[in-house]
């Protein structure tokens, strides 16, 4: 049986690996519609190498007899539809925060909480997490059950796709003008970005901290298990694709790095490049384009009783947010949900 198929925010970074990804993986798709806003409407995007389609209108876009919606547009845009695409029997798996802290609304990872999805019938609606959140469950959870997390302090390092492809054009345009000695005021990063970090990725809270670490803590939790303690920093870097992550674990009991290690290389989308001694480590340029979420520099952290520390980089694109979300849709035919 093949599924009527709806990518919402075609024209966006993720929405373009979305269409990619679907075709890639043999996604068992009868049909698949381009959607977005009205301005990108009758635009081409690519599905496969040897297929276009043609961006229909979101406005005007009729979701019923549609079977799946994977939407990438925005929180305010998924606030808006999401909803009415649920309403016609339509499962939506949302890749915007809009969602992620629904009470019932599934959270999910595909390798690590599959289960969640048995309830998506209430609301219709799935929620993707995080990008930055996403890759550290996954490392965290092959740990996880080795022993007991209590606590996890995260510095990100996350690349400019992360917000879009005018984040990409200001990267570039920015380092251009470096090199020409010209000036290039910020339009979509509070600060310059090109030879410069940014500790500040969306809004800042009440609590000084920004709602990109906020997202981290609270996800994490919903995820994995709600006593994890996480404390985020959040760094936008000068780089097109990846993100990286600094994480620190603290367990409950004692935990060998060789068993650690054996841990991760066991978990379905992690790999462990982990030969320090010969230069060998993930950096985000090896990610782009991959599937898996990368683990590397494992060490004992000298400073708590029971603690590691680790290096994690994934394509923020892919399993940050397409490849998870057509992850989701897999699993949901492979449980009979759609």
């Amino acid at each position: 049986m093949g599924y009527r198929v709806a990518v919402v925010g075609a024209t966006g970074a993720v929405g373009g690996e979305m269409l990619r990804i679907l075709h890639e993986t043999g996604f068992p798709a009868d049909e698949v519609f381009a959607v977005a806003s009205e301005r990108s409407a009758g635009k081409e995007v690519s599905y496969g190498d040897d297929v276009t389609l043609r961006v229909r209108s979101l406005p005007d876009f009729d979701f019923e007899g549609i079977d799946l919606a994977l939407f990438s547009a925005g929180a305010s845009v998924s606030g808006e539809y999401a909803p009415k695409a649920a309403a016609c029997g339509c499962i939506v798996i949302d890749n915007s925060s809009r969602w992620r802290m629904e009470p019932d609304v599934p959270l999910v990872v595909p390798e690590i909480n599959p289960e969640a999805l048995e309830g998506v019938r209430a609301r219709n609606i799935v929620a993707n997490p995080n990008c930055s959140t996403i890759q550290m469950v996954m490392a965290l959870k092959p740990l996880h059950d080795l022993a007991r997390i209590t606590r996890v302090v995260v510095a990100t390092y996350q690349s400019v796709s992360g917000a879009g492809h005018r984040a990409m054009e200001e990267l570039f345009e920015q380092t251009r003008a470096k090199f020409l000695q010209e000036e290039r005021e910020p339009r979509v990063f509070p600060r310059p970005i090109a030879f410069n970090l940014i500790p500040h990725i969306d809004r800042f809270l009440d609590d000084d901290f920004t709602k990109e670490e906020w997202k981290m803590r609270v996800e994490t939790r919903k995820i994995l298990d709600l006593e994890i303690e996480v404390v985020a920093t959040c760094v936008r870097v000068p780089v097109f694709v990846g993100h990286s992550e600094a994480v620190f674990v603290e367990f409950a009991e004692p935990v060998e790095v060789e068993d650690a290690r054996g841990a991760l290389r066991a978990f379905p989308g992690v790999t462990v490049i982990d030969r320090p001694d010969r230069g060998e480590y993930a950096t985000p340029v090896d990610c782009v384009g991959e599937y898996e979420v990368f683990v590397s520099r494992i060490r004992r952290d000298p400073t708590v009783p029971s603690g590691l520390a680790l290096w994690v980089v994934a394509d923020n694109l892919r399993k940050g947010a397409a490849l998870n979300a057509v992850q989701i849709a897999h699993k949901l035919v492979e449980m009979g949900l759609v």
